[in-house]
């Protein structure tokens, strides 16, 4: 990944939540959740501001916030928790919860 100057596959957007709803919808982002659509990669200034509860520094956050939602644009599903107590995938939704997995902000350990 590379930053353009011109044309770009995706363009990443920090959002005010009600802007990160009407860039996401249809999808019900709450006021609170970010998301990939067609190809904006939209992340929520709330959330960008504040984490999540899985994350005690909100800098790491920001890390799993992008990761989490360029993997979706790069055609990457959500899983769940592979391994209670292991370090849980990128693409787990870590803003909801890690479902006993621990906050990893990286696509690859």
């Amino acid at each position: 990944m590379r930053r353009v100057a011109g044309r770009a596959d995706f363009r990443i957007v920090v959002a005010t939540p009600a802007t990160t709803d009407a860039l996401c919808a249809p999808l019900d982002t709450g006021g609170r959740l970010s998301c990939r659509n067609g190809n904006l990669v939209v992340l929520n200034a709330w959330r960008w501001a504040n984490g999540a509860d899985a994350y005690r520094s909100v800098a790491q956050y920001r890390r799993y916030l992008i990761n989490h939602e360029f993997g979706h644009a790069l055609g990457n599903s959500h899983r769940d928790c592979g391994e209670p107590g292991g370090l849980a995938s990128v693409m787990v939704q870590q803003t909801k919860g890690l479902q006993g997995c621990r906050a990893n902000p990286w696509p690859f350990p």
